[in-house]
């Protein structure tokens, strides 16, 4: 089995991106600390070994209690996927203080010190991979503190691989555009607005549709495992939207 005796955790596991992760490693043979604001439903459901934390990237006592888990469960670590996310469609007009501070907390700080809590855990030759967005390079309306917070990812992230590289631990990020996940990516949007942000994505993407989860999972685990010379490196996993990609006049 591809991935037997490894262990990783992943945050932001129970859905879209993280949870094919999470089935992609469990199917390999990992053992995985997965953790989601509500786990619930998942328990039970998923294959071999799995371990479900209720946790929210938000709270540093919650990321102090991640820890802890992780040193209890797993020991050693191979990999962490540092995937929560929190994004809204909210034009500047009516950006509150309150949606800017969850944006940052959740992507940003809530990132960061996972991150440092977790890195004494990982193994010489593990790896981190970051979950940034096509959005962090573009100017997409609506999404002003989300693109700014996962800049900030981008940026930390390089300042980690650097840190890190003494004790042969990668730090790499993955970059998705458009991904086909229930939600979109992004919170408190009615149908309607959901149905006309996938329209668009599908319009101005290059290849004309939206990623799968299992393909922005092929990426992360491609930089986790298989690119052992690679840290500090952003992979786009966009259908060409970040390089702008045209056509022939």
């Amino acid at each position: 089995m591809k991935y037997l005796g490894k262990k990783a955790v992943v945050t932001g596991g129970t859905h879209g991106m993280g949870l094919a992760v999470v089935r992609a490693l469990l199917d390999g043979g990992a053992e995985v600390l997965l953790t989601g604001r509500d786990v619930a439903p998942l328990r039970g459901k998923l294959p071999g070994k799995a371990h479900l934390l209720s946790s929210d990237a938000a709270r540093l006592e919650d990321i102090e209690a991640l820890g802890a888990a992780a040193s209890d469960t797993l020991g050693e670590l191979d990999l962490v996927f540092v995937n929560v996310g929190f994004a809204t469609l909210t034009p500047y007009e009516v950006a509150t203080p309150e949606v800017y501070d969850r944006t940052f907390d959740v992507n940003t700080k809530g990132a960061y010190f996972t991150a440092q809590r977790l890195a004494g855990l990982v193994r010489p030759g593990g790896s981190f991979v970051f979950t940034t967005s096509v959005a962090a390079e573009a100017g997409i309306a609506g999404m002003g503190p989300y693109s700014a917070a996962k800049a900030a990812v981008r940026s930390f992230a390089r300042t980690y691989a650097a840190e890190l590289a003494p004790r042969g631990i990668r730090v790499n990020v993955v970059s998705p555009g458009y991904t086909d996940t229930p939600t979109m990516g992004v919170t408190g949007v009615p149908d309607s607005v959901l149905a006309a942000f996938k329209a668009t994505g599908d319009e101005v993407t290059p290849l004309k549709r939206h990623a799968t989860p299992e393909e922005v999972a092929a990426a992360v685990l491609f930089l986790a495992f298989e690119a052992t010379f690679t840290t500090g490196a952003d992979l786009p996993v966009d259908g060409g939207l970040g390089q702008r990609l045209t056509l022939p006049a």
